[in-house]
């Protein structure tokens, strides 16, 4: 693997890394498509989600199988196969990215694209698949399979290329059963938190869309460089703004879209000049700021743990247990008694 692809690793450990301190309950509301440029923040479309679906001889899969116009990671495991093959749609253009969690043996597995089978032999696990919805892909599983698929729509990937100084991307490469490291690494990375009530909240996604949307373009899209990317952070507006945004919505139930709209930027090109002013991602600076509110009210009020961990923007007090103990080294509950203790500790004299 490049330096590149080395670099996108390093920035998705990051990332998932962050979202087990994320803390939000994650419950979305499929919104309104919107259809503007994908240069506006307004062209990414409805609230991110994540969903871990389980069948077994009982349950059935609609065939055609239609997902929404979002960006949507979604755990889907059987205990019994497919008994006939499903197609897969998008309610808008979007790429359909799947990984294996486990092997297939050979003949257990099939996969069409416009509507052509393509040759597959034994599926190792965490072999992946992207192929775009345009073709309206399907497939069959004879046995008991488990799989994660992301739903990227093209739209934020096109703000994702132009940011990145390329124009609109006409095509992407189609790959089946292709060893992908970097996509591997991103699974094994958001498995546990697929489907969790106390998942990453709205914007960790939307962070995590945007690495994805990275690899995604500069491993499989055909792309042509159209112009230097400007390297600057926020102008100092722009900066108070996101601030302020951000800081109102402590449970990170907030879209990188409506910030970025407020600072007339497209999305991709907010969290790059974000990252440059803070030196940090939007996600990351919120739990930050979470932190030192929770131990503001920690060290000046007598507010019950469980209190402070939903004035402080976590979805309830393990998630806020979790956070605080992996960022300052001690549960709050200790915190806060060194530092009571602390305060009354008698002064040495001169």
């Amino acid at each position: 693997m490049g330096r590149k692809g080395s670099s996108i690793l390093q920035s998705f450990r990051k990332v998932t890394g962050r979202l087990l301190l994320e803390g939000a309950v994650n419950k979305t509301q499929a919104g309104k498509q919107n259809q503007d440029s994908p240069r506006s923040p307004e062209a990414w479309s409805e609230d991110p989600f994540t969903t871990h679906i389980k069948l077994d001889r009982n349950s059935s899969v609609p065939s055609p199988f239609r997902t929404p116009g979002t960006f949507t990671v979604t755990r889907l495991e059987s205990s019994d196969g497919l008994p006939e093959r499903i197609t897969k749609l998008s309610s808008v253009p979007a790429l359909l990215v799947s990984i294996s969690l486990k092997s297939l043996p050979l003949h257990s597995y099939q996969v069409w694209v416009a509507d052509k089978v393509i040759p597959t032999t034994v599926i190792p696990p965490f072999r992946s698949n992207v192929i775009d919805f345009d073709s309206e892909p399907s497939c069959w599983a004879g046995q008991a399979f488990d799989c994660v698929h992301y739903t990227v729509p093209r739209v934020e990937l096109d703000d994702i290329a132009a940011d990145l100084g390329f124009g609109r991307v006409c095509s992407y490469r189609l790959s089946v059963v292709e060893d992908d490291l970097v996509l591997a690494q991103i699974t094994r990375s958001i498995l546990p938190f697929i489907g969790r009530r106390d998942g990453p909240s709205l914007l960790a996604l939307d962070q995590f869309s945007l690495i994805l949307g990275a690899h995604l373009l500069q491993r499989y899209g055909v792309l042509q460089k159209m112009s230097k990317v400007s390297k600057g952070g926020l102008a100092p507006w722009q900066k108070r703004r996101a601030a302020e945004l951000l800081q109102e919505h402590l449970d990170g139930r907030i879209r990188l879209t409506e910030v970025a709209r407020e600072c007339s930027l497209s999305v991709s090109h907010f969290a790059r000049s974000f990252k440059a002013t803070f030196g940090m991602a939007p996600h990351k600076w919120l739990i930050g700021h979470r932190i030192e509110r929770a131990k503001e009210l920690l060290r000046r009020t007598t507010t019950p743990i469980a209190e402070v961990a939903i004035q402080s923007g976590f979805g309830d007090q393990a998630a806020f247990t979790r956070t605080f103990r992996q960022v300052m080294g001690i549960s709050p509950g200790r915190w806060r008694r060194y530092i009571a203790a602390r305060a009354i500790e008698p002064k040495n004299p001169a």
